[in-house]
């Protein structure tokens, strides 16, 4: 998100379908009545801003998404007038640091069963798998990875996207002060991960599912 925005010319929209998700399902997500209150809870007119030109005269429009925020019952006809790409982290990475913040996820929680779900219908319509990047792909080679992915969208890459102040922004969701902290202390993409511990042993199975879902996302690697 913060790559995309330092481009000059892109508008940034931070999760558009949370506000509707919690009021939807009722979880007890940090902040929720916060975002509830400043969010767009009617899907409807969340995906009609979404589809929409942005304010200001801007040529690219990135939405960072949830996968699991797709709940079953919002229509996806609007997804077809929007390009995607996929995100997708080392699992047993992923799990850790999902659950630091939200303990004991569920395979639904990491969003895989609907990145898959999407990947998969996508790539049936199109005949084309969608750009995917791996985190740590990404980390290892910032400006490779990142030049395979605007190819994959159809943007020209530029050095901007490597580099961009630290701090918050007024794009970011209102959620921030619980999730974002290294990323407001960012400048620009920082070393690979590695696992600096086993996994706990509550998160050994969860782990065990979200692998081939993984493998799945990761076969379309950029």
């Amino acid at each position: 998100m913060r790559s995309f925005e330092a481009r000059g010319d892109t508008w940034v929209t931070d999760e558009p379908l949370y506000a509707h998700y919690l009021k939807e399902t009722g979880l007890p997500h940090p902040m929720a009545q916060e975002i509830m209150a400043t969010g767009e809870t009617a899907w409807r007119q969340a995906t009609l801003a979404m589809t929409s030109d942005p304010a200001g005269g801007y040529r690219v429009h990135y939405q960072k998404h949830m996968a699991h925020h797709l709940l079953g019952h919002i229509g996806r006809d609007w997804l077809g007038s929007l390009s995607h790409a996929f995100l997708i982290r080392d699992p047993a990475q992923m799990l850790a640091s999902l659950d630091a913040k939200q303990p004991h996820p569920s395979l639904e929680d990491t969003g895989l069963p609907q990145q898959v779900e999407l990947f998969l219908a996508l790539e049936k319509e199109s005949g084309k798998a969608p750009p995917v990047v791996d985190a740590g792909d990404l980390l290892e080679d910032p400006r490779g990875r990142l030049t395979l992915l605007c190819e994959g969208l159809g943007l020209e890459f530029t050095p901007k996207m490597l580099t961009w102040p630290p701090g918050s922004r007024e794009s970011d969701g209102v959620w921030a002060s619980h999730w974002y902290a290294n990323v407001e202390a960012s400048s620009g993409f920082g070393p690979p991960k590695t696992q600096a511990a086993p996994l706990p042993a509550h998160l050994e199975e969860l782990c065990s599912q979200c692998q081939p879902l993984y493998e799945t996302l990761a076969r379309a690697c950029v």
